[in-house]
């Protein structure tokens, strides 16, 4: 815990929320202080206000003086708005910001970078909880929509989240969340490629307008309708560019293992219902699967009796190849929310609407705070789940000994990451280098 809340102050943690939150009343006192406990308690692995008691068991009381008490906290998130947990969204762009210029968390973001929005609901249970209801899921809870920022070097980050009502659309609200994400990544030195991709809840007229808006790309899984199956037809037999899978993978819908495929692309007009001022032409890149299994086909018509098609709308000046495999990787996104959900987002804590949307939003800064710290370890830690950084660079048992005025942490010998651990102690707890005159 040491280093890792040593790089949150460097970083501007606490002067961040001094400076754009402001929660009313005595929930409010000592705000940094009691934000800085609820991400250190998340680090840590707490995933409800009970856990955050982690920051008073053994030693750690006297590493983190005076942590508040889990009532304390929960106290504090309980009086925050709407408007308060957008100033803490503001907390947690810059200070992203301030871990890409310090760490090499985000060391490839100049060249090419993408933004990756999805949703996913969060279970939740009992009775009384503002804004839970059954989503598309048709599971009762919460949604939270994330946008996730990545690079071909990098780890993923979390750029934005957004906590919302569990029946809401996907792409509810998913404008002003890209607009926002982009403008954390060009504060990240996202000067290069900048690419928003999603799947086809988010095939809107609206969410390719706030990408091109905010200066970024787009390349959005399209949703299969008439004038999409007219394109596909159109195709000429002798456009498809047959490639091959490194890996075979798994389609349910396909029936079977598929290791083979042929992309083709044609140029498409999108959002024709809408008035002309408002189409969207673009490139339509379309991936085809052989079926293995003709049954699946049935009631699909004629043009998908012997192949499965997912296409993409994008506007990447990519060559075609490169960017169907990009879009692909829009999956990642996946991995992020299951690694929240293995962490603090196992639970959503409160009966308060506000209360949980600030608890999601400071999962994000306790996401980012722990990559950063992986990253400064090294490329052993820089792809690790949160998880495995937790066990390896934080849940390390110490001796706190005391030695003229000073604490000295008494580590394990043998433990085998120890010289990550050094490394990150080393670059986030000793003074900062005079400059040079």
């Amino acid at each position: 815990m040491v280093p890792v809340m040593a790089l949150a102050d460097r970083a501007g943690l606490g002067a961040l929320v001094a400076e754009h939150v402001r929660v009313p009343g005595s929930a409010g006192a000592n705000g940094p202080g009691k934000v800085a406990a609820v991400v250190a308690g998340m680090v840590a692995g707490a995933d409800s206000f009970e856990d955050l008691a982690v920051l008073r068991h053994g030693g750690m009381g006297r590493l983190l003086a005076a942590a508040p008490a889990p009532t304390t906290l929960g106290t504090h998130l309980r009086a925050y708005t709407f408007g308060h947990v957008r100033q803490l969204d503001a907390v947690a762009s810059r200070l992203l910001a301030a871990l890409a210029a310090r760490t090499p968390v985000l060391a490839g973001v100049g060249q090419v970078a993408w933004i990756d929005v999805d949703d996913t609901i969060k279970a939740m249970h009992g009775y009384q909880q503002q804004g839970v209801a059954y989503g598309y899921s048709g599971v009762k809870g919460l949604n939270a929509q994330l946008a996730v920022l990545s690079t071909p070097m990098d780890a993923p980050l979390i750029a934005g989240v957004r906590l919302r009502k569990g029946n809401v659309a996907s792409a509810h609200g998913a404008p002003k969340l890209i607009g926002d994400a982009v403008a954390t990544a060009r504060r990240c030195g996202a000067v290069g490629l900048l690419t928003v991709r999603a799947d086809s809840a988010y095939y809107q007229r609206a969410v390719v307008a706030a990408a091109r808006a905010a200066g970024a790309r787009f390349s959005i899984t399209a949703r299969v309708n008439p004038q999409i199956t007219k394109a596909i037809a159109s195709i000429a037999e002798h456009a498809w560019t047959a490639i091959r899978y490194p890996n075979a993978v798994f389609d349910e819908q396909a029936g079977g293992w598929v290791c083979d495929a042929s992309i083709a692309e044609v140029a498409f007009t999108a959002f024709t219902s809408r008035p002309a001022a408002e189409h969207v032409t673009a490139r339509l890149i379309v991936r085809r699967v052989k079926r293995l299994n003709p049954r699946t086909s049935a009631g699909q018509g004629e043009l998908f009796q012997t192949y499965r098609y997912h296409a993409i709308f994008t506007d990447s000046p990519e060559p075609m190849l490169d960017a169907e495999a990009h879009h692909r990787d829009h999956a990642i996104v996946e991995q992020v929310i299951a690694d929240l959900k293995a962490g603090p987002l196992a639970h959503l804590p409160s009966g308060t609407f506000t209360a949980n949307a600030a608890w999601t939003t400071l999962a994000t800064i306790a996401f980012n705070l722990t990559r950063a710290t992986a990253a400064i370890a090294g490329t052993t830690m820089a792809r690790a789940t949160t998880a495995t950084i937790r066990r390896r660079l934080i849940h390390i048992a110490a001796r706190v000994a005391s030695t003229a005025r000073r604490l000295h942490l008494h580590l394990p010998a043998a433990w085998p990451w120890a010289p990550a651990f050094t490394t990150v102690f080393e670059a986030t707890c000793r003074p900062p280098r005079a400059a040079s005159p």
